[in-house]
């Protein structure tokens, strides 16, 4: 069954225009600019939004040609695009196209509307025009809200430390319940620290008590202070924070306003097994018949995964910059060389950049090995107060900077095409907090849910320039651990597995702890991390303890 929106007085002008045929979105007439999503007011001078009748035509300024099978009525290929409008080229519409080969779909292909009607839904779908492509070098891009200056001289990364780290058993279909994973990451964590649980006072994680729907959370915070009995002081865990270490940053920041001393925080996930057993998550494909929010724009259209949604991204990357897969792909080549010099690496074989050529593709132009590997495991870090860590058993790993800002709008189409959504705000903000720059940075452990991620965050943080990710990264020198740059020690998440941003974090301590045996980087001082992937994400910044 085709998941459909539900429709609501807010936006059925939208999935309502096709019953005369005629597409239409709100309008701001004094700033006259058009406004989707649907939102109560404009958000440039909060005046009211009227419903404007449009011509239905418009610009493909993004695709990609899926080759899974998501839903039943809609046999794959089918390119999904993101369209911008004739009328306000900064309005885009994510949708399919019709009446033509989805290969040969590309960037500046002239389309207009065209219906297809589900229930009491019309689907805006788009067709070619037949007019020529429309050769551009740029295409309009929403201008980035300012980089925040610092509110205040208080540094508060200057006051805490990461004290310990530890990881669970982690592979593929481990069939193990994940609240025991979280719990064997959490107390060999405050063991790794040279704490007790007693000496825990506050909690915190990503995504909090989701109900493990899919495999991607082991219950929470009330699980864990079931499972553990830590009767914390502080506690925190939810969705919307800057990435999945987020939640690491809100521990810092308690610390940091002494509310606690010694945070555990934790991340788990279980999606092989959850798979296994039928419940595979997906890009959250609702049981519901009707869904509301952001999923309505793009699950019609058989755009559920995030590989779909950040293939879009790549495939306007490429266009505008001449990214080949080629160069993409020694992401994940490098990567594999250096998960098989760690033992806890998902997969651990040598690939070739013929090996990923060659593999099958998912969607254009993302193949197998672009795409990270779920598992299951759990990652717990312990926050502490600097003033306590220097008395701990482990030299404290100190955090130079955070980034969290959001420069960018969210929803995943109207945002950013140039490169990953939602990266470039956390980045310069993380800039903006230290006086280190890219060039004193030894190791960089970046999220890399898809190649691709890893590539946007590699120029997001200045280690080259915008558009010049895939000549940095091609031939995998740079990147390797004997580099300029050593890339994803461990192997990513593209070989080491998907433990969701937290892993990263994990890497960076042991490098500058020096516990990374035959992966060891030599003399590493400073690693940035990130996390996110699409939705909103951030950076830290980490350093050995220099007094």
């Amino acid at each position: 069954m085709r998941p459909l929106p539900e429709l609501t007085p807010e936006n059925e002008h939208y999935w309502k225009a096709g019953a005369d045929g005629v597409l239409r979105i709100q309008w701001c007439a004094p700033c006259d600019l058009g406004v989707h999503p649907p939102l109560p007011t404009c958000p440039q001078c909060a005046e009211g939004l009227e419903v404007r009748d449009l011509s239905g035509r418009g610009t493909v300024v993004g695709v990609t040609v899926n080759h899974q099978q998501w839903l039943p009525d809609l046999e794959p290929p089918y390119a999904i695009v993101v369209v911008a409008l004739d009328e306000d080229p900064l309005v885009r519409i994510t949708s399919l196209i019709v009446e033509a080969d989805p290969e040969s779909v590309g960037i500046g292909l002239p389309v207009e509307v065209r219906f297809e009607q589900h229930d009491d839904v019309w689907l805006p779908l788009f067709a070619p025009t037949g007019e020529p492509v429309v050769e551009r070098a740029e295409w309009p891009e929403p201008e980035p809200a300012p980089v925040r200056p610092m509110p205040s001289a208080q540094h508060f990364e200057d006051s805490v430390a990461i004290t310990g780290i530890a990881m669970s058993e982690v592979g593929r279909r481990l069939n193990r319940d994940p609240l025991s994973l979280a719990v064997d990451a959490c107390r060999a964590a405050v063991a790794d620290a040279g704490l007790t649980l007693d000496d825990i006072d506050g909690l915190s994680t990503y995504p909090g008590g989701m109900g493990g729907g899919g495999g991607f959370s082991e219950g929470g915070i009330h699980a864990v202070e079931e499972a553990l009995r830590i009767h914390p002081t502080w506690f925190s865990g939810g969705l919307e924070t800057s990435g999945q270490n987020g939640s690491i940053v809100n521990a810092m920041l308690a610390v940091a306003a002494g509310l606690c001393r010694h945070v555990l925080c934790f991340r788990t996930v279980w999606e092989s097994t959850s798979a296994l057993r039928g419940n595979r998550r997906g890009s959250g494909v609702p049981s519901a018949p009707r869904m509301g929010g952001e999923m309505q724009w793009r699950l019609p259209y058989g755009a559920m995964s995030a590989a779909n949604w950040i293939a879009v991204n790549a495939s306007h990357h490429f266009h505008r910059y001449g990214t080949t897969r080629e160069q993409l792909g020694w992401i994940p080549v490098t990567q594999r060389s250096h998960a098989g010099l760690n033992p806890a690496a998902i997969y651990r074989d040598p690939m070739t950049i013929e090996d990923y050529l060659d593999t099958r593709m998912i969607t254009t132009p993302f193949g197998l090995y672009d795409c990270d590997v779920p598992c299951d495991g759990s990652v717990a870090v312990v926050v502490s107060a600097l003033d306590a860590a220097r008395d701990l058993a482990r030299p404290p790993v100190r955090v130079a900077a955070v980034g969290t800002q959001l420069r960018e709008r969210i929803p995943w189409d109207q945002g950013t095409l140039l490169h990953e959504q939602l990266v470039w705000g956390p980045a310069q903000h993380l800039w903006s907090r230290t006086d280190l720059t890219p060039d004193d940075v030894d190791l960089a452990c970046l999220y890399d849910g898809f190649s691709f991620n890893c590539l946007s965050w590699l120029e997001a943080l200045g280690f080259c320039d915008r558009g010049e990710g895939g000549a940095f990264v091609e031939g995998g020198e740079r990147i390797s651990i004997g580099g300029t740059l050593p890339l994803n020690t461990h192997g990513g998440q593209l070989s080491a597995g998907r433990t969701h941003g937290y892993g990263f974090v994990h890497e960076a301590v042991v490098q500058l702890r020096g516990d990374a045996g035959q992966r060891q980087v030599a003399g590493v001082e400073v690693a940035v991390t990130s996390s996110g992937g699409g939705h909103p994400g951030g950076a830290i910044l980490f350093t050995t303890d220099r007094g």
